[in-house]
């Protein structure tokens, strides 16, 4: 798969981290789109699956362990997950999303980090 063509979805409850990465990596020639909750991010996967998410861990409602482990269910390693945090890494919850994913950033997101990792494909 071309590397500069990624359907890319990012989730995150606070709607200016969402948008502001999706915009960067539509800027980078990546098909990214934001959402802000775990459940709108289900329904655009099952109407078109994406190359890669990248989600926040601390969501309000369905948290990103849950959402991983629902990604994992449904697309087993078909989809690259990348979680993305401000909490604090060493916390139960975030550690257990890190053993689920496949990358995780805290926040902020290294740029030339993820761009390596998409560039894996």
């Amino acid at each position: 798969m071309d590397a500069q063509s990624l359907q890319i979805y990012i989730v995150d409850d606070d709607r200016d981290s969402a948008n502001s990465l999706a915009d960067l990596l539509t800027r980078m020639g990546h098909r990214a789109t934001g959402c802000y909750d775990a459940s709108t991010l289900l329904e655009l996967t099952r109407r078109d699956k994406p190359d890669c998410v990248l989600l926040d861990i601390a969501m309000k409602g369905m948290d990103g362990f849950e959402l991983t482990q629902r990604l994992r269910t449904e697309y087993g390693d078909d989809i690259v997950l990348i979680a993305v945090t401000g909490a604090p890494p060493d916390s139960p919850s975030v550690q257990s999303t890190f053993e689920l994913v496949d990358h995780y950033f805290v926040k902020p997101v290294d740029l030339q980090k993820l761009t390596n990792i998409l560039a894996l494909g």
